[in-house]
């Protein structure tokens, strides 16, 4: 924990990361879903958010359509929000004011981990540098998110980024999608987002590990583009010693085979056996005879034939029965599903990958579970995704000791400011048990 004596925790006991303490100042997807998986092992989580107090707000991950809700702004949200905000507590701060850079800092203070997705250079011009508020937590471990990174050419530092445009500059969008004249087709979700948010969660905890070994805080460049380009398996490798410069293959894989989607009766599957061990029981699957093909290399450049094999025989079953041959073969057939498909699967439900909880603007909604799973202490959902300023109150008196009256003035000052819905008040209900 950071020195002094520990904050009173806002949050109930729960999952591996119980006790830790993160300040989130993160917006639109990657470095909030950083602290939202922490939030959801366990960790206390202060989302600050600067104004507009209200629509249209300063974090657009809240306006994202499509909006569940009724009646005015206030009263609907989007479900990005609902999703990637949960188990947040919620504080409204303007720390472009004297008064606000102060509550900040005492932020700080009781943090072990500040997560911030801002272009470089935005705190140090508030005069909340990485120096500024180590000078209030040394042990601090401070995420920065970014598009490229903090080093570099300035043109390029200062680039606007999202998801599709990190899917660009890694190497990645590249290699999808079907051969030229085709174009490259991007991932279906915000892959780069949430994918960057998982490995800024991942250094979160590294340098707060560090920090309980030295006492010494330091910080995290994270840049979305290098995260997905370190994910590109061997492809630098490749470059440098062979010269290949790697293209798209469409569903095909360019190394393993086979490796591709296929059409069955009623719908797609895909057939996986790269494997030497793995193709000899497709082949006696699908009643190849040839064994020519056992030979990796040789299946490799002679792909044709059994993917022609493996096409029709896919093609005169369902999905059914081909997911039957492959339990019976021991072979990788797997339908491809849809949320349709997955939302009454029984592993998905027997696994708890379908929570319901209730959202304080959406009210009672199902989404995504929690995953990986802890067999001591499982992670969870204890609250919905909060609405603007939500936590001001229980936050500044309870976590930084501040007396209402403070508090008071502080938001007749326009320093703190709420959103609350039309239905809901000020002061939530106590903190109820986490659903894992």
């Amino acid at each position: 924990m950071s020195g002094g004596p520990a904050p009173k925790s806002l949050v109930p006991p729960y999952g591996p990361l119980s006790g830790v303490r993160v300040l989130d100042s993160a917006r639109f997807v990657a470095g909030p879903w950083a602290a939202t998986y922490l939030g959801e092992f366990g960790a206390q989580v202060v989302h600050v958010e600067g104004p507009p107090f209200g629509p249209p707000y300063a974090d657009p991950t809240r306006s994202l359509a499509p909006l569940l809700g009724t009646g005015g702004p206030n009263d609907r949200v989007s479900e990005s929000w609902v999703q990637y905000a949960r188990n947040k507590l919620s504080v409204g701060l303007d720390v472009r004011r004297p008064r606000g850079r102060e509550v900040f800092l005492d932020l700080v203070r009781a943090s072990d981990i500040w997560i911030e997705s801002s272009r470089p250079g935005t705190y140090d011009r508030l005069g909340l540098s990485d120096d500024d508020v180590w000078k209030a937590n040394p042990r601090l471990t401070v995420v920065h998110v970014s598009g490229y990174g903090r080093t570099g050419p300035p043109e390029r530092i200062g680039a606007p980024s999202f998801d599709l445009s990190a899917q660009a500059y890694s190497g990645y969008l590249a290699l999808q999608g079907e051969p030229d004249p085709a174009p490259p087709m991007r991932a279906g979700t915000a892959l780069n987002d949430t994918v960057t948010g998982l490995a800024s969660a991942a250094a979160a905890l590294m340098g707060y590990v560090h920090a309980q070994r030295t006492g010494k805080g330091q910080a995290v460049d994270v840049a979305q583009f290098e995260v997905f380009f370190v994910l590109l398996e061997n492809l630098a490798l490749d470059y440098f010693a062979r010269g290949v410069v790697r293209g798209r293959h469409g569903s095909a894989h360019p190394r393993l085979h086979p490796y591709d989607v296929h059409r069955a009766r009623d719908g797609w599957v895909v057939v996986a056996a790269p494997t030497s061990e793995s193709f000899r029981r497709l082949r006696e699957a699908i009643g190849l005879d040839d064994p020519a093909f056992d030979d990796d290399a040789y299946r490799l450049s002679h792909r044709g034939p059994v993917d022609r094999a493996i096409a029709r025989f896919c093609a005169e079953r369902t999905r059914d029965e081909l997911e039957a041959v492959g339990r019976s073969h021991d072979l990788a057939i797997e339908r491809v599903r849809d949320i349709a498909d997955l939302a009454s699967d029984p592993h998905y439900l027997a696994r708890r990958m379908f929570l319901d909880w209730v959202d304080p603007v959406a009210g009672p909604v199902r989404g995504a579970g929690v995953a990986p799973k802890f067999s001591e202490t499982p992670g969870g959902v204890w609250r919905g995704a909060p609405w603007l300023g939500q936590d001001n109150e229980s936050v500044l008196t309870g976590l930084l000791g501040y007396p209402s009256t403070t508090v008071a003035e502080l938001r007749r000052d326009g320093v703190i400011g709420e959103a609350p819905p039309s239905s809901a008040g000020l002061a939530g209900p106590p903190p109820p048990e986490p659903r894992s």
